[in-house]
């Protein structure tokens, strides 16, 4: 299982990335597998030297292939003039618009006032339409007031990463339960049923 967390924040340090790292481990302390988290302050001058997909240099390329290769995607950004940023609408732009079909997608968003909570359905969704990805039914939207010092303290966030984790567990998979047990990862059918 690759876990892929996607974090279009464009600045350091960021509680886009804080809410989509929480969101990643959430996921991989249910289902195991690899897990990590691109931010897009990192990916996005590697990104922005190419406009086309033909175009990636080595770099760029294994930042698009992590993705196209994810089993779950974790996309978060910060609400940006009401809608997600324009680097991680880049990374999207150099994705195979076939790579993503069936793809599971939790969404997640960080903004000033609860008033930008519906960019995830009105925005991020249909983006992930577009591709054919399977969006998870929660998504996770949080404001300053749900941080501190950049973590992720608001209970009822928590409470929502915990429902759209839960959610995800249900539409994995089956695995193995043998095959788990030898690899030290619990079976997403058995995650399901807790």
């Amino acid at each position: 299982m690759k876990i892929v967390g996607l974090s279009g924040n464009v600045k350091r340090p960021s509680r886009t990335a804080s809410l989509v790292e929480a969101i990643v481990s959430g996921v991989h302390d249910r289902v195991g597998g690899e897990s990590r988290v691109i931010e897009l302050v990192d990916a996005a001058p590697v990104l922005f030297k190419a406009l086309r997909a033909d175009q990636l240099d080595a770099e760029g390329r294994a930042i698009i292939n992590a993705v196209e290769a994810a089993d779950v995607l974790v996309v978060g950004s910060p609400v940006y003039r009401a809608s997600y940023t324009g680097a991680l609408k880049h990374l999207f732009d150099l994705v195979d618009y076939r790579a993503l079909t069936g793809k599971r997608v939790i969404l997640a968003a960080t903004g000033g006032t609860p008033l930008h909570g519906l960019m995830t359905e009105h925005q991020l969704r249909p983006l992930f339409g577009f591709f054919n990805a399977l969006t998870l039914p929660t998504a996770v939207y949080a404001t300053e007031s749900d941080f501190t010092e950049y973590g992720v303290t608001s209970p009822a966030v928590r409470e929502r990463i915990e429902r759209a984790v839960s959610e995800l567990t249900q539409v994995l998979p089956a695995t193995d339960p043998a095959a788990a047990r030898i690899s030290g990862h619990r079976p997403a059918l058995v995650a399901a049923q807790v």
